[in-house]
């Protein structure tokens, strides 16, 4: 719980824009993600890989989680995008068109055959058809693989699905749930996916909350307008953190010891609410320290 992370806001930065790659370090967004893949037009992709090599080299991004989109294995540039990562050293790589567990083992050995450090953990993109028909199989292979985080491609989702992606995305409903459940049975980090209307600030704050009610840990952002809200979403309230420092201060009281339900400000509490405010109290602590 010590070393949790913050994935709050997951922003996507277009790799060809190196003004865009440099603003980002004034960003409050947990995490960065210089996008290699739909961002880029074939013709910029080789650029685009060299810009985030030099902007990583030069750094200054502090404590913010940095992750390249690579382009597919399967197109003419996504090896050498993992090349170019292993020399960059983010700390993850995500990985776009995720079909199967063979996908996540595939990606696992272009980043050994890169050089990559085995710190530099797999994303993955699921929005395809195939993943959410074959998510358990996906999640599982972080038993035996970097694989550590989902990230929802619902836009992808929606043009495979002949789906209309509308305000209560009732059409994605069951993959995102079967996505949440298969990946927090093997500890999977779930990233929800992004909105596209930057203006509607609305219904973009109505999306951040059914994906956290959904179980998401943060969101992929298309702007930088959409990180504050996200981040407050994403984020326990006073009240929440306040009640789970009662809880846990209630079952750390030696009266207690060995006692197994309690009342906590008038509240019956048992030991599964007991991990519950640990792991908010831990998020609270990784956020404050993300600001430190």
């Amino acid at each position: 719980m010590s070393s949790l992370r913050p994935r709050r806001s997951c922003l996507y930065m277009p790799g060809a824009n190196a003004k865009a790659l440099d603003k980002a370090r004034g960003l409050p967004a947990d995490t960065l993600i210089f996008d290699l893949e739909d961002a880029v037009a074939p013709e910029a992709k080789a650029d685009a890989r060299a810009a985030i090599v030099a902007t990583m080299a030069a750094g200054g991004y502090g404590k913010r989680e940095i992750i390249i989109r690579a382009n597919a294995l399967s197109t003419p540039w996504g090896h050498d995008d993992v090349k170019a990562a292993a020399t960059a050293k983010p700390d993850g790589v995500l990985f776009p068109k995720v079909d199967s567990a063979a996908d996540i083992e595939a990606a696992d050995k272009a980043l050994r055959d890169a050089g990559a450090p085995d710190a530099t953990a797999i994303w993955v993109m699921i929005e395809t058809p195939k993943s959410i028909l074959n998510i358990a199989e996906i999640a599982r292979a972080a038993e035996r693989t970097r694989l550590t985080t989902f990230v929802m491609g619902t836009n992808d989702l929606a043009k495979d699905m002949h789906a209309a992606q509308t305000p209560d995305r009732s059409a994605f409903l069951a993959a995102l749930s079967m996505t949440v459940i298969a990946g927090r049975a093997y500890g999977i980090t779930l990233i929800d996916g992004v909105f596209n209307d930057i203006q509607d600030s609305g219904g973009f704050e109505a999306i951040c909350r059914q994906g956290l009610e959904l179980g998401f840990d943060g969101k992929t952002l298309i702007h930088p307008s959409q990180i504050g809200a996200c981040n407050a979403i994403f984020a326990p309230t006073p009240e929440e953190v306040a009640r789970s420092r009662s809880v846990i201060a209630a079952f750390a009281d030696p009266s207690n010891a060995g006692k197994g339900v309690l009342k906590v400000d008038g509240k019956m509490t048992e030991l599964l609410h007991l991990e519950q405010a640990k792991r908010t109290v831990a998020v609270a602590d990784a956020i404050e320290g993300m600001g430190a």
